[in-house]
Order: C-alpha cells, then structure tokens, then sequence
C-alpha cells in the first residue's frame, strides 16, 4: 500500500498522544515512570460496566457508540492507567459483514454453522471483506467520542490519554470459524490447515483483510496504537505458525503500516513516524520470535515465560509489554506487590516496557487492586 498521512487532527499529527508514556515506550523509550495498561481493564471486573450492561447483549454492547465509549473510558477514569483499550470483541467484524454469530455468555463466539471444509469456506469467502468500510460508522462514532473525552484525560504523564485500537488475529478467528464456536484443542482448524491447505489459505486471506480493515478503522477514527491479539496461537507449532498463520498475521498488520504522522521530535526537527503495532498471543512462548518477525514494533508476554527470557528470545531492541500472571491480583498485596516488582525488574532486560497483565483481567477481581497496581508502577518504574 502507498503511505497514508493521518489527519492533522488525529492524536498523533496534533501533537496530544505521540509523547505520551505509552507511545513512547512502543517506540522504545522510556520515560518518566513504566506505562500501564490492563488488557480487559473495561469490562466484568467493573460495577459500574455491570450496571451499565444491564439487559444488552454483548455484541449490541459493542455497536452501541455511546455505551462502547463509555465502557471503554470507565478503566481510564477509575484506575488513572496510561491507555484505554477499545471496548469490543475479535468477531465484531464478523458480524457488521453478516456472518451468523452470537456471543453467549459463558461460552463465547456461538456460529449459525461451521467452516470447516472447502464448500463452506468458499461461501464464507464470497462475502466481500471491504463491506466492513461500509459498515464500520458504528466503530468510528464510538472511538470518536471516547478519543473526545480521553484528550481531556491526564494521569500525570502531561500528554493526553490514548485509545489502542483492538482486533483479532487471523488464526484466532479461524479457529472459531472452522469449529462453529469455541474449543479447547482447535482441532478442526488445525485439521483443515493441514487437510485442505488451499481452503485453509482462502480461509486465512480473508480473515486477514477482514481484521486488518477492522484495525485501520480504529486507527484511522483516532487510535493511537494498534494491537493484534492471538488467543489460540499458543496451540500451533513454530512450524506451523511460520508456514500457515505468520502470512495472515503480517498481511492483517499491513492495513496499518502504511498509516503515519507528521510530527517533530525532541529537537523541534520534522519527522514522519508510523502507527505502533502490538502483537500478543496466549501460550505463544515459543512463538515470539515469528511473532515479531511478521512486522511489529511491540510484543506482548503472557504470564507463562518471564520478561527478561522472552527478551532474548525476540531479539535485542524490541520493546516488550507484560506480563503480570492474573491470578496475582487476588493474592494479598504483599504477595502481588513482590509480583509487580519482578515484573518490573524483568521488564528493564528491554529497550522498552509497557507494564501489563499476562492475559486479562478475571471478572471477579477487586478492583481497588488494579488501582493500587497502577500506583506501584508508576512509582516503582519512575
């Protein structure tokens, strides 16, 4: 794709998020204090997102522009972190082109059927994935509104507050799409990948143009940064991810590396820089090498591997973001407090780091902990 230059008023061109905590540790600086962020800081763990989801489907949730944005500030205003995450969910997408899906809760992603072979590929795949540039006003109204309101946000860092845009990888979608709803194993995707490799590849094509328009959307609407999150990667092989998901994945992201801004630098000097990319998948230790290799700036770490392992794994000059085990934060502060601070210490073995949760948020937990949280890191990484 040819370079995109994002308007003036965005975010990064005007000058209210390209200097903030979080940005630029995605572009490997540090700053004052160490940024935090919660993956699925807006959601279950929240009274006020619980009474605010009375009686509302979660995917009517999500295109509702009012009450997405609303969800979305929520975490910012309660817990003073250095990002809001987009509020929505991987199969939004999927559901503004048409495709039958329901999130039941409890279960997750429920489809009318399943892809899992040649002929319902091929009638997924007739579904043209730029209908999604058409149905997306939904998207774009809401991160409008909340990147409104988060440029009136200041959590001490004297920048404003930025949106990371949110979607999911092409795998990840697959994988529900050939199951017809979620699995422990995956096995139908991991069996058409193999099966059927020319099915699979239509399958991940399409996927990838599907979630790469969704992210460029949010960016283009007024995210700051992009991330691609791969909740099933972690059950592929490094061969297999390299040869039958690495391609989808770098092709999703190319519908955000051609976006950049015009800013200047510390000198005062005119510069062009390129939206961040963050790329995070569970259990994907063994993967975060390929991960970064497919073109991003940022990895995310899940709980599973420690920070200063998983630096030297991805390789020197990339900044990393992670990667605190969840089920810490209902442990007693002495023992979460010790947490943070191992995170903490892992994280300086990277040019860079974003301090975050290995996974997300569980919907019992406390929130006054991810608060005190959010106040250790700032301190502690100062």
């Amino acid at each position: 794709m040819s370079r995109v230059i994002l308007s003036p008023q965005h975010p990064l061109s005007a000058g209210l998020t390209g200097d903030s905590r979080l940005v630029r540790a995605y572009r490997g600086e540090r700053s004052d204090t160490t940024p935090v962020w919660f993956m699925r800081q807006a959601g279950r763990s929240l009274p006020e997102y619980r009474d605010l989801r009375v009686g509302t489907r979660m995917l009517d949730a999500c295109l509702d522009p009012a009450m997405a944005s609303e969800i979305t500030l929520q975490p910012v205003r309660r817990h003073k972190v250095d990002a809001g995450i987009f509020f929505s969910d991987i199969v939004v997408p999927l559901k503004l082109v048409g495709v039958d899906v329901e999130i039941q809760p409890g279960r997750g992603p429920v489809f009318g059927r399943g892809y899992s072979d040649a002929a319902a590929v091929a009638e997924l795949t007739s579904i043209d994935p730029a209908r999604l540039d058409e149905a997306s006003g939904p998207i774009t109204e809401a991160v409008e509104r909340t990147i409104a309101e988060l440029d009136e946000t200041d959590n001490g860092s004297g920048t404003a507050t930025p949106l990371i845009g949110f979607a999911g990888a092409p795998f990840t979608l697959a994988a529900y799409l050939a199951e017809g709803g979620p699995s422990k194993d995956h096995l139908a995707a991991r069996t058409l990948m193999h099966a059927d490799p020319g099915a699979w590849r239509a399958l991940m094509d399409w996927t990838a143009e599907l979630t790469g328009r969704f992210l460029r959307t949010q960016v283009l609407a007024g995210a700051s940064a992009a991330q691609l999150f791969d909740s099933w990667a972690g059950a592929l092989s490094l061969a297999d991810y390299q040869a039958h998901v690495a391609p989808a994945s770098a092709k999703a992201l190319s519908f955000v590396h051609d976006l950049e801004y015009e800013t200047a630098d510390a000198s005062g000097a005119a510069v062009t820089r390129s939206v961040p990319v963050v790329h995070f998948g569970v259990g994907t230790g063994e993967l975060l090498g390929a991960m970064h290799r497919i073109g991003v700036d940022v990895v995310g770490v899940d709980y599973r591997i420690p920070l200063d392992v998983a630096a030297l794994r991805v390789g020197a000059g990339v900044p990393l973001q992670g990667n605190l085990d969840p089920a810490l934060l209902a442990a007693p502060w002495p023992v979460l407090e010790a947490a943070v601070l191992d995170v903490l210490s892992r994280g300086r073995s990277a040019p860079a780091h974003v301090f975050n949760l290995g996974h997300g948020v569980p919907p019992e937990t406390d929130p006054t902990a991810l608060t005190r949280v959010v106040g250790l890191v700032h301190e502690a990484g100062a």
